[in-house]
């Protein structure tokens, strides 16, 4: 099996590329820049691919063109911490390129790559559901994960009919650099249940957003 993830350096990324290696899986990580821990994981590592960048993505993730991939994990993201009172313009802009568009362009980008009965993963975040904001805050992480849950939906009808299933899921409050350490659970106990919803994910449950331990939840 052919496993593309994208942010694959730290946290979670890193962590689902580990899952995924050790599963016998022939793993692609994706990043801007790599770690000693990525290089030394036995895995292929591409740097360079910065995907709030979309001049230059089809020629970072060039490599893949030949390559058939059985599963997109797209994980890539940033957090900002806005509040009503303290934020600027450019940070939300580039939390939608990098959390939101990103991960539409790189679908775009490797579809004509994507084997048959293949899946695509969106790492999203349970910040980005309506139903669930009851904090405020956060301005430009909720406003891109709700627009990345509206693109994982769109995507999963229209390639449905191709056979690749298109999921959301939501990895749960995991500690790391991301939130200076704080959450639940740790990055590996994350990837170990979103290996899990990923492996359960058919057709016919596409387009859900899912908790990595197996909630729906709301948009």
């Amino acid at each position: 099996m052919n496993v593309v993830i994208t942010g694959g350096n730290r946290g979670i990324g890193l962590a689902l590329v580990k899952q995924y290696k050790a599963k016998g899986a022939t793993v692609y990580a994706t990043c801007r820049n790599s770690c000693d821990e990525l290089n030394s994981s036995g895995v292929k590592v591409i740097t360079g691919v910065d995907v709030s960048q979309p001049d230059t993505l089809a020629d970072s993730l060039a490599e893949l063109a030949d390559v058939k991939i059985d599963l997109l994990i797209n994980n890539a993201g940033v957090l900002g911490k806005e509040t009503l009172d303290d934020w600027e313009p450019h940070t939300i802009d580039y939390q939608f390129r990098v959390n939101a568009m990103g991960p539409l362009l790189v679908t775009q980008t490797l579809l004509p790559s994507m084997a048959d009965n293949s899946k695509i993963a969106m790492i999203t975040s349970r910040m980005g559901s309506m139903t669930d904001n009851t904090s405020g805050g956060y301005y430009g992480y909720r406003m891109s994960k709700a627009a990345l849950n509206a693109a994982g939906v769109s995507l999963a009808n229209d390639l449905k009919p191709e056979g690749i299933a298109v999921g959301l899921f939501h990895p749960g409050f995991v500690q790391t650099e991301m939130v200076n350490g704080s959450g639940d659970i740790d990055a590996d106990t994350s990837a170990e249940r979103l290996v899990a919803r990923i492996d359960e994910m058919t057709l016919d449950s596409a387009g859900r957003f899912i908790h990595s331990n197996g909630d729906e939840l709301p948009w």
